[in-house]
């Protein structure tokens, strides 16, 4: 029997209708309490730290991102990244100065990705919303998504 690209077309054809059907939606949330920030970008987070953006994070969080990137910002088995990584790196940092610009560049990454989405190789592997949920509601997810605990891994041998 000759065999051919048949079987991964196949698979491609199954996945494609599921990534497709990915749409960014806007959520059911008051972000009133936000401070507005025009149509210029920030290039840090203007929020961080503030307990209503925090809040109105979480709530757009939990409508938007938690179906991927898993509940409370846990992704232990779900099929996007563990957003409480994104800072891992930079809180081993002691030096304040360069902490600070260590954030700075991860705060450009996290809002660049939730802006413009992720397309690899052709396929939309999460859409782009800024156009839904504008500069406000991603800096407010971004100053929840830095309050989530990281627990650690536990060692190979309990595994």
């Amino acid at each position: 029997m000759r065999k051919g690209p048949w079987l991964p077309l196949a698979l491609w054809a199954l996945c494609v209708p599921a990534v497709a059907q990915e749409v960014a939606v806007r959520p059911q949330v008051d972000a009133s309490a936000l401070a507005p920030l025009g149509a210029e970008w920030r290039g840090v987070n203007p929020y961080r730290g503030q307990a209503e953006a925090i809040e109105i994070g979480r709530i757009t969080y939990a409508q938007t991102c938690a179906r991927c990137h898993g509940p409370e910002a846990n992704a232990t088995g779900y099929p996007a990244p563990d957003l409480r990584r994104v800072d891992l790196a930079c809180r081993r940092i002691v030096d304040p100065a360069i902490k600070a610009k260590c954030i700075a560049d991860n705060d450009v990454f996290f809002s660049k990705s939730a802006r413009k989405g992720k397309i690899i190789v052709g396929v939309v592997h999460m859409p782009a919303w800024e156009p839904v949920l504008g500069q406000e509601l991603i800096w407010a997810i971004r100053s929840y998504v830095e309050t989530r605990p990281l627990t650690p891994l536990k060692p190979l041998a309990t595994r």
